[in-house]
């Protein structure tokens, strides 16, 4: 009879054969893409004109320190639309990742200080995406294989940037 720890390594084998990395990376990607999408959506109307009301909010909620508020309010916008659509890709995925890590943390210590249970959320979504990379259900991955297969391997510096080195 299998004692209790075998059983554990059983079910534990195969949790990890039905969710392999690349169909963890791949949740994580669409799953806070669709948080920060979202976000994006409310500030605009039709494809990408910014509300007056996105505007007003940024000069009296959402106020950040030498930013002016027109400033923050587009680029708020445009990054809450472009850094979705490429983790949704698997395009660039690190620096997407990285920018919305960014955003999340002048979020939480510009404007909403007392939400860092959701704010602390979202960075562990990020985090792998920027540790791991898109994972090998990513255009990363497919733009990675394709340049492994034009010239050796490298571990230079200015191969690493939009997926040179993903893993998953």
């Amino acid at each position: 009879m299998p004692t209790l720890i075998v059983l554990h390594d059983r079910a534990a084998a195969l949790i990890a054969r039905l969710l392999p990395p690349a169909l963890l990376l791949l949740i994580a990607r669409l799953g806070i893409a669709a948080v920060f999408f979202q976000s994006g959506r409310t500030k605009v109307e039709g494809l990408l004109t910014i509300t007056p009301g996105t505007y007003e909010l940024f000069r009296s909620e959402y106020v950040l320190p030498v930013v002016a508020p027109e400033f923050a309010a587009r680029a708020a916008t445009l990054s809450e639309h472009a850094f979705p659509i490429l983790l949704v890709l698997g395009l660039c995925t690190r620096p997407a990742a990285a920018a919305l890590l960014g955003m999340t943390a002048i979020i939480e210590i510009f404007v909403y200080p007392d939400a860092w249970p959701t704010h602390l959320s979202w960075a562990a979504i990020l985090l792998p995406l920027i540790a791991r990379g898109g994972g090998a259900w990513s255009i990363d991955a497919i733009i990675k294989g394709r340049s492994r297969q034009q010239r050796p391997r490298s571990n230079h510096p200015a191969v690493a940037g939009c997926g040179a080195h993903d893993r998953g």
